[in-house]
């Protein structure tokens, strides 16, 4: 009678020499053939080798010992070595996806920043402006009045808002071309002016 069916009728009830015995004649062999597989990676190839006699001790009643067990060995090491190489690709994506979405939110971030700061900065410079030019300049430009209705609400002429708002853009265009560059006043002309 074949010694190694005999072991793995053994092995099925638990018998731990025969798992020693096959363990002994067969790892040797597992590890050789993961080594070729994984390029000589020996920490792979070691775990992997611990893995599958492992899951052949946790499984040993489903064995069966008029199948090949040298395949099952190696389709057994051949899937884990797949199963680690498949998670690495997808932690190596995720961590990429990560880096992306993290870049992504920083430079959501720093743009968040400058546009608060700038728009501090307009705040300021507004409130440099003569009252009256201020007032002006906040009824066109934050209440979204037209000139007639400002002219109206202050009691002066159509002719006096929009050359105080024609003023108040002035100073406030002069203001910012010292701090920010063409696209900003480009953004913001067409925001607010």
């Amino acid at each position: 009678m074949d010694p190694e069916k005999t072991h793995i009728r053994q092995l099925r009830e638990g018998n731990k020499e025969s798992f020693r015995y096959l363990y002994k004649y067969w790892s040797g062999k597992l590890h050789n053939f993961i080594m070729r597989l994984s390029g000589n990676d020996t920490y792979i190839t070691e775990e992997i080798v611990q893995s599958v006699f492992m899951k052949i001790w946790e499984k040993r009643e489903e064995l069966n010992p008029e199948r090949s067990f040298s395949g099952l060995l190696f389709t057994m090491g051949k899937n884990m070595l797949l199963n680690i190489y498949e998670h690495k690709l997808y932690q190596n994506s995720y961590k990429e996806q990560l880096k992306k979405n993290s870049t992504i939110a920083e430079n959501i971030t720093e743009k968040e920043i400058d546009y608060k700061l700038l728009r501090e900065y307009l705040d300021k410079i507004i409130e440099e402006l003569p009252p009256a030019r201020r007032e002006i300049f906040k009824l066109s430009r934050v209440q979204l009045l037209s000139n007639k209705e400002i002219a109206q609400q202050m009691k002066i002429s159509e002719h006096t808002v929009e050359s105080q708002l024609t003023k108040a853009i002035t100073y406030l265009r002069t203001k910012l071309k010292q701090h920010y560059g063409m696209e900003v006043l480009l953004l913001l002309y067409i925001s607010l002016f």
